[in-house]
């Protein structure tokens, strides 16, 4: 059973003062916090790419784990829709070759934002299952200051740049137990890019998570057979505080279940997830937590998972 090994991430040090921003567009502290939620933004540096970010949390993730060589990759998976330059060739090519990884990884990208890495376990669980394969990383990294107007009032004061890898192989202390999906594609002209500038519908971003989210989490522990008194802990994108809170309190016993933690980063897009699970979750003593990523597409992925 392939399950969720080691996390590890790169935030850059260097970023924007969401105060500073804030002040722009007349937007006081209550709104950067109570709404947004976030302080600072950390920004790739200019000369940086995506794949540079994806080896630094590769790096990482190695360092921690001196038993994992390199050589014993066989597979990966790289999450991003903003891949080195103009997206071609895949990302993961590339971080394959800065990484030394050996040529007989299977390496591929997967273009999803942020439900993206409740996709990405799944898929890589599926296929190193499938291929009888012993080591895979999983790696995000969607740097959306590539493509945000910094004068959109809407975008340019959510989202920081960041990268996790994930370690998953044989006798994983967290294992995957049940998922749902869902997509919409009705939806994809509420987050789009056209001529390499990001656009957001920020009010209906916002209904549609607090219609799906939820909903989809209940039924996810519904057919698992549990309640929300089973589950420890929520690890849901971080999309602002407003989203997280709103959510949270659609589950009116124990809101305060759902991890909130993006005053230093933003909105990591499809890292969001893996870096509240590298911080809160995979040193806890917690037994079972449920995970929800939701946005473009529109597309949204639940999933639970377990110490066994």
């Amino acid at each position: 059973m392939i399950g969720i090994k080691s996390i590890a991430s790169y935030v850059p040090a260097e970023g924007l003062d969401n105060y500073a921003q804030g002040a722009k567009f007349a937007k006081d502290e209550e709104f950067i916090i109570g709404k947004i939620g976030s302080a600072f933004l950390p920004r790739k540096a200019a000369d940086q790419e995506t794949s540079d970010l994806c080896v630094e949390a590769a790096n990482a993730l190695f360092a921690s784990n001196p038993q994992l060589s390199r050589e014993s990759i066989d597979a990966l998976i790289v999450v991003t829709q903003n891949g080195d330059e103009e997206g071609l060739p895949h990302t993961a090519a590339i971080v394959q070759d800065k990484l030394g990884l050996p040529t007989h990884v299977a390496a591929f990208d997967i273009s999803l934002g942020c439900s993206g890495y409740v996709y990405g376990i799944y898929a890589l669980k599926g296929f190193m299952e499938a291929a009888g394969l012993k080591n895979g990383l999983l790696i995000t990294a969607d740097p959306y200051s590539k493509i945000v107007d910094p004068e959109d009032r809407n975008t340019t004061m959510l989202f920081g740049d960041a990268a996790t890898a994930t370690w998953m192989g044989e006798d994983a202390p967290w294992q995957l137990g049940k998922a749902k999906f869902g997509t919409d594609g009705s939806g994809a002209p509420h987050l789009k890019v056209t001529d390499g500038v990001f656009f957001m519908n920020g009010r209906q971003v916002f209904n549609f998570a607090l219609l799906k989210v939820p909903a989809h989490l209940h039924e996810l522990l519904d057919e698992s057979g549990l309640t929300s008194a089973d589950v420890d802990a929520y690890c849901i994108h971080q999309g602002s505080a407003a989203i997280v809170d709103a959510v949270a309190r659609r589950f009116e016993e124990e809101p305060e279940k759902f991890i909130k933690d993006m005053v230093e980063t933003g909105n990591t897009v499809s890292s969001s997830i893996p870096l509240l699970l590298e911080k809160h979750i995979l040193d806890s003593s917690w037994k079972r937590v449920a995970l929800s990523g939701f946005g473009v597409g529109l597309s949204w992925g639940s999933a639970l998972i377990y110490r066994p």
